[in-house]
């Protein structure tokens, strides 16, 4: 998704002298980095005396209430269905940027990444449906391992220096940015609950007012955010999931303002590390505390945690070097300059790791918690194995090339 952009934009500003923390957390393996202490965090805090307190605290109401109307959830949703919305807006426009301006701008460049993100979302799919097919309860979890995490793959992959062909790491990202508009769709389309039509009615009047601002190319930025908090309230209401509607109201920032200045770059710029190293830490403290007491190993190979993993680790490497293989070999497109086939493997093991968007898709998916830290230890498992496995095959090639 949007690591890596973090630090090409930092890199690029070089007027200034940089502290130590500012370039650290402005290399690429900086967001990567803190999701996994995140993650460790929350398994630390899960399993120690102070879980009750952790699970407490994310269980905790808030209120937000206004003359008797208002919205009233645990925290734990609040981070999922209002931050996540944030994070998704952010994808949003870096979507409508690449489109407009960027590697997806070109049928020719984004022929390839394509098929290799079609086929690493189609294949772990069916690995999670043939391994849970025992137990149609398990079905609705579909979707889980077909997603990539772009920061957690980016910052491994930012572990092997400058040494990674720059063809390559644009491949990654190009797939990455496919496949999360794929994930988008799917949330969309099948992760809705209980749709409430009337609301869908009442969102189309703060979307007129977007569309109106869009076209008039408005230079400021700070009208839109109460029109995108009122479209995100009505699309909460109605049933399809609240972070659809940071993807649609980032599309209706403008490129170009009247002036020919774009608020889209400016704002994608100031949210891109709150997004980064804020937003999606939090995200993954409060969402990959998995409960090991009373776990025991065979718990790991139930259908539900073992078709997660198998998904992410079998289904991404098959499903992205099979698309790829087939693709340059059907003469459909061609490999990138400087990469070779190990290459691919192991950017294809990278793309298993599906962490945040897994996790997130985990929560639409199943409401049981014991469900939910089955899903949180078959995405914990095959992230990591993808990730010491795509590390490994990459550093490998990298030496032998």
């Amino acid at each position: 998704m949007t690591g890596a952009a973090l630090s090409e934009r930092n890199d690029g500003n070089t007027s200034h002298p940089k502290s130590p923390l500012a370039r650290a957390f402005g290399h690429e393996a900086a967001p990567g980095i803190l999701l996994m202490i995140a993650a460790a965090a929350a398994m630390i805090l899960a399993n120690s005396p102070a879980g009750p307190t952790y699970q407490g605290f994310f269980d905790q109401i808030l209120s937000v209430t206004l003359g008797g109307l208002g919205l009233s959830k645990p925290l734990i949703l609040w981070i999922n269905d209002g931050l996540m919305a944030v994070f998704f807006f952010l994808i949003g426009l870096e979507l409508k940027r690449e489109m407009l301006e960027g590697r997806l701008n070109t049928p020719r460049e984004v022929m390839l990444p394509g098929i290799a993100a079609l086929g690493g979302m189609l294949a772990p799919m069916a690995v999670y449906l043939m391994v849970t097919r025992g137990d149609p309860g398990l079905t609705q979890g579909w979707a889980i391992p077909a997603a990539t995490d772009i920061a957690f793959a980016v910052g491994v992959l930012a572990l092997l220096g400058k040494s990674v062909p720059p063809a390559l790491k644009i491949f990654l990202l190009t797939l990455a940015i496919l496949d999360d508009l794929g994930a988008i769709l799917i949330i969309a389309l099948f992760y809705g609950h209980g749709l409430q039509p009337e609301y869908l009615v009442m969102a189309l009047v703060p979307l007129g007012v977007l569309a109106l601002m869009n076209r008039a190319g408005a230079h400021r930025v700070a009208p839109f955010v109460p029109v995108a908090v009122i479209l995100w309230v009505l699309v909460l209401k109605s049933g399809v999931h609240a972070t659809i509607a940071g993807v649609v109201a980032a599309f209706f920032l403008p490129l170009k303002d009247k002036y020919g200045k774009s608020p889209l770059h400016s704002v994608e710029n100031g949210l891109q590390p709150y997004v980064m190293l804020l937003i999606a830490p939090l995200f993954a403290l409060g969402n990959a505390g998995v409960q090991l007491g009373g776990l025991a190993i065979g718990d790991l190979f139930a259908p539900l945690p073992l078709g997660i993993a198998l998904g992410l680790l079998i289904g991404k490497q098959f499903g992205v070097f099979t698309a790829t293989f087939l693709a340059v070999k059907l003469g459909l497109a061609r490999l990138p300059d400087g990469v070779n086939w190990a290459m691919i493997y192991g950017l294809s093991c990278l793309a298993g790791i599906g962490f945040t968007m897994s996790l997130f898709i985990g929560s639409l998916s199943f409401d049981d918690l014991a469900q939910i830290n089955a899903v949180r230890v078959g995405v914990l498992a095959g992230s990591v194995l993808s990730a010491i496995l795509g590390y490994g095959v990459l550093r490998l090639a990298i030496k032998g090339a």
